[in-house]
């Protein structure tokens, strides 16, 4: 990945002015690379002199809490004080975070969008950006917005720069965004900066501990009954598909993010090309998408579900009951693999 170098010298233009009022927002449902790249983002503006103000739509995993400055964030759908709605209003610049549009805010959006003077900043991954930004660090090529951040502090201020929390933030975005290496796009341009983050002093084991092996018991659980219970198989064995329902969820004490890595899971299956969680809220349904190769579930999401996001990874939502999404995830499949896009290879080695 190569940044633009008059994209980066216009952003040190803009953040070498005066102190401003900056607001941080990231996507709903913040992920660990939402929140990561927004702490250390965050960490490094205020290190400037700004003041900043980090706001996500609603809450973000539990297993994230332990990250230093978390505390800090405003999750706008409890912000019973308006101190989201004020930062907003004032805010001289705006960055969107691991978001290619305001849509994808949903309840935070129109917010953002009401404030018409601010300049707007996006650093993302995903495809598709939408217009209307004032500068965009748009790289559907990097495998995580907390590595667009790390390169963009490492063009602007150089790698030591990077505060050992900081490091820690980017660390957590680059690890679950490739399911801990695991996925594409695992560039050796990611793993030296993997190694700059350990030389700025962070502990790998603790990280990956504190993320992956924090869970409630009630999430195993749930697990253990979404993978027995609900995962059907389809197109001779290359598909999954998994439902939850708002009671099977609360009856297993469901706590946002418990969800997390559920829809990877049939992709351990030998055979498996493609695999769907639906998850069930009071107003519409979830859907996430994953596949293997060159399996492009992005054009799957964008096609039938109104969605989007990368080509491995992708989701949209369904608003209609969960048994006439299942039955259209199921004809569209079917429809996809007759125009041979299920015929795609899946390598041995590369997810």
């Amino acid at each position: 990945m190569n940044l633009s170098a008059e994209h980066v010298e216009r952003l040190r233009t803009l953040m070498m002015q005066p102190p401003q009022r900056v607001v941080i927002v990231a996507h709903t449902n913040p992920d660990g690379d939402a929140v990561g790249s927004s702490l250390a983002w965050a960490e490094a503006l205020r290190s400037m002199g700004h003041s900043v103000t980090c706001v996500v739509p609603n809450k973000y995993p539990y297993f994230l809490d332990w990250m230093s400055g978390i505390e800090e964030i405003v999750i706008f759908k409890n912000d019973t004080e308006g101190v989201a709605l004020k930062a907003v209003a004032e805010a001289d610049m705006i960055f969107c975070l691991d978001f290619n549009s305001l849509s994808r805010l949903e309840i935070l959006s129109d917010t953002i969008a009401a404030n018409t003077s601010a300049r707007r900043v996006l650093i993302d991954h995903h495809l598709s950006p939408a217009p209307g930004f004032d500068l965009a660090f748009s790289y559907p090529e990097a495998s995580s917005t907390c590595y667009i951040v790390f390169c963009l502090i490492e063009a602007l201020f150089g790698v030591e720069f990077i505060s050992t929390s900081m490091a820690e933030s980017l660390y957590v975005g680059m690890m679950t965004d490739t399911g801990n290496f695991a996925y594409s796009k695992l560039t050796p341009g990611l793993f030296r900066a993997v190694a700059s983050l350990v030389e700025r002093g962070i502990r790998i084991p603790t990280i990956h501990n504190n993320v992956y092996n924090s869970y409630t018991e009630g999430r195993a659980r749930l697990f253990g009954y979404a993978i027995d219970r609900k995962m059907q198989i389809i197109e001779e064995g290359t598909v999954a598909y998994m439902s939850l329902m708002e009671h099977e969820m609360r009856r297993f004490q469901f706590q946002q993010g418990d969800s997390e890595g559920f829809v990877n899971y049939a992709l351990t299956i030998k055979k498996m090309k493609v695999s769907a969680i639906f998850l069930a809220h009071r107003k519409f349904i979830r859907v996430s998408l994953r596949s293997r190769g060159d399996v492009d579930v992005n054009l799957f999401a964008r096609k039938y579900f109104n969605g989007g996001g990368h080509k491995n990874a992708a989701g949209g939502k369904s608003f209609v009951s969960m048994q006439e999404t299942i039955d259209h995830f199921v004809r569209s499949v079917r429809e996809f693999a007759e125009q041979g896009y299920l015929d795609k290879k899946v390598s041995k080695v590369e997810n």
